[in-house]
């Protein structure tokens, strides 16, 4: 199997446009949720595929490999998906030995996250001043860090900002670490020409913020692996580059969270809580259709996990009284019970179709923030950084520009 290239340059625009045509065209797939639908619009056009997923477990939907058979137009979309979604691994550029003890606090997979995000920062000249944007304590500047190099992390949690400063003095590094709300306006007076800003997984209009603030004023290198990209203050997404807003494409906050859905690095007891949870929100939501007399998904809000303990009818009561519902009659409740754990299994299965386009959407996203750099004059790069399993959050986007623009 040929191992897909890196993304860059002119491969940016026409992968974009490719992803752009497969996502509109196939939108009916993956915009509605199964977990909020009685049933899909696509059903209708698709009776086989429906019939086949309805009729499986959730132990079949959990096993990733148990799709082969699934009648069309489900492989030919899973193959285009796996094409149109394919980037390789960047580079490894080398990195310098960290320091004694450096890991030291920092949780065994986010220090190799770290570590196979600061091997792939190949850029054609020696970073002077490191700037670590949303850098909580600050672990993934300090591992950068080489002698003759300056490094500046802006966080915005104080408590963080002082870990982080007690942390980098002790290791005798140059090393400043500022309190700064980088959504402010003032956080621009950090970022220069001189500066390489990096941003490991900073949440939405994070990450976006230093894209922007850092192609204005000037940074020769960025680095960023994007996450979370439905955090955004506004209720739609703002497309970035100019082949973004020209999309057809219309993005609502809850269509950001698809690429975010997946449960790879959660404990089993961690997923037996989500099923139990989800069970009870489709049994209750079952009960809420009937007692209002309207068939809508009444969102709820996200309860603790104490109330998984709480017997169905209490649960069911209690939410109930939150959402303002008024049980009436006698509803039975093992009925519902056992609709809801049917219901979590048709949902998960259905939820294959749009799960394939999760990669597809996320490549959309991040090529979007590629072509941005692109068009501010930076030579830019895609690629993945790490294996999935690691984090799925493993695309990374570099940007670099010969030389600052002038400002006048």
């Amino acid at each position: 199997m040929t191992t897909p290239p890196i993304l860059q340059t002119d491969q940016l625009f026409e992968r974009f446009q490719a992803l752009d045509r497969f996502l509109t065209q196939h939108q009916p797939l993956w915009h509605p949720r199964p977990f909020t639908h009685l049933r899909l619009a696509w059903e209708d056009e698709h009776p086989e595929l429906s019939h086949w997923l309805r009729q499986r477990t959730l132990e079949q939907a959990e096993s990733p490999d148990d799709t082969p058979e699934a009648p069309a137009p489900f492989p030919q979309l899973a193959g285009e998906a796996a094409q149109l979604s394919a980037v390789g691994e960047l580079p490894d550029a080398g990195l310098h030995p960290a320091g004694h003890r450096l890991d030291v606090g920092v949780p065994g997979r986010k220090w190799q996250q770290i570590e196979a995000f600061s091997r792939r920062l190949a850029f054609s000249q020696p970073a002077r001043h490191w700037l670590d944007w949303c850098s909580g304590k600050g672990h993934l500047g300090r591992r950068l860090l080489q002698p003759g190099q300056q490094l500046t992390c802006l966080e915005y949690d104080a408590e963080l900002v002082g870990a982080g400063k007690a942390l980098s003095e002790h290791h005798q590094l140059p090393a400043t670490h500022v309190h700064q709300d980088v959504m402010a306006a003032d956080s621009a007076l950090h970022l220069d020409g001189d500066k390489s800003a990096v941003a490991l997984h900073a949440c939405g209009d994070l990450h976006v913020r230093l894209m922007q603030l850092a192609s204005q004023q000037g940074c020769r290198q960025i680095a960023v692996a994007p996450c979370c990209y439905n955090r955004i203050q506004g209720k739609a997404y703002q497309p970035l580059s100019s082949a973004a807003r020209a999309s057809a494409l219309a993005l609502t906050q809850g269509d950001l969270g698809l690429p975010l859905s997946e449960a790879v690095t959660s404990s089993l007891r961690t997923r037996r809580q989500r099923d139990t949870s989800m069970a009870r929100r489709l049994g209750f939501d079952l009960l809420q259709r009937q007692q209002r007399g309207i068939d809508d998904y009444l969102p709820t809000p996200s309860l603790p996990v104490s109330w998984l303990a709480k017997p169905f009818e209490q649960y069911c009561r209690d939410l109930a009284e939150l959402k303002q519902v008024t049980i009436q009659g006698s509803p039975d409740w093992a009925a519902l019970e056992a609709a809801g754990q049917r219901r979590l299994a048709e949902v998960r299965n259905l939820e294959l179709v749009r799960n394939l386009f999760r990669r597809p959407l996320e490549m959309w996203l991040v090529l979007d923030r590629a072509l941005f750099l692109q068009e501010q004059g930076y030579a830019v790069r895609v690629g993945v950084f790490c294996d999935y399993p690691l984090t799925p959050r493993n695309l990374l986007l570099l940007g670099e520009r010969d030389t600052a623009p002038q400002r006048g």
